[in-house]
């Protein structure tokens, strides 16, 4: 088990691994695209305060919205409010804001229509944006690290997620796997396409293989 952790923290957790690695330079990406990001109000939906605190750049002001109770006692520059992103509230749909960010989020929203309705409200909030999501047909399934689990049968992943040892949150309960399996609902190029049809695509890879899919709008 303890060897099986470490194959985690080499490829996922670890700051020196290879998904610390791809998040360092997706990071590079993000400010290279969007060079005044200092002087920018931006909204991340779905993201954390921990993201940003680590993060090596930042923003003028991060309001986050999130399903999660933020931390306490957030530095000035960042704001959290817990909201559904396909729902939000007045307050927050009529703020403005010069940016919508969203890391590894639209994969979780549950469904066709309500990607649609998160990808309606990216377009709404700002004329800019960067959403990034894992790609589908990448061999490994980047949540639960295990090859071509995103291709099998509801029951063979849920009875994988109860016994594998490379998930984060590991659980023996059938119902509660079966719950995290159906959480995640990953998207293919022609799927991001759609929902951001004025934005242009980058592609993370790894291996020469496309690992994630990035739509961006600089304006």
């Amino acid at each position: 088990m303890s060897r099986l952790n470490a194959l985690r923290n080499r490829f996922v957790d670890a700051p020196d691994s290879l998904g610390a690695k791809a998040r360092a330079r997706r990071w590079s990406w993000f400010a290279e695209c969007f060079p005044d990001l200092g002087r920018m109000n931006v909204i991340d939906l779905g993201g954390t305060a921990g993201a940003w605190l680590r993060a090596p750049v930042r923003p003028a002001h991060v309001h986050i919205v999130n399903l999660e109770q933020p931390p306490p006692d957030l530095p000035s520059w960042l704001r959290a409010d817990v909201a559904d992103a396909c729902d939000l509230p007045a307050a927050i749909r009529n703020g403005t804001y010069d940016l919508v960010f969203s890391n590894a989020v639209i994969e979780h929203v549950g469904g066709h229509q309500r990607r649609q309705i998160f990808a309606d409200t990216v377009h709404a909030l700002a004329d800019r944006h960067w959403v990034q999501t894992p790609y589908r047909y990448f061999p490994v399934e980047p949540h639960f690290l295990f090859p071509g689990f995103q291709f099998l049968p509801l029951t063979a992943r849920t009875e994988i997620l109860r016994r594998w040892p490379l998930i984060h949150t590991p659980t023996s309960d059938r119902e509660a796997a079966r719950r995290i399996v159906m959480d995640v609902e990953l998207l293919s190029v022609t799927e991001m396409r759609h929902y951001f049809p004025g934005s242009r695509i980058r592609f993370e890879r790894l291996a020469g293989l496309v690992k994630s899919v990035i739509a961006y709008k600089r304006a």
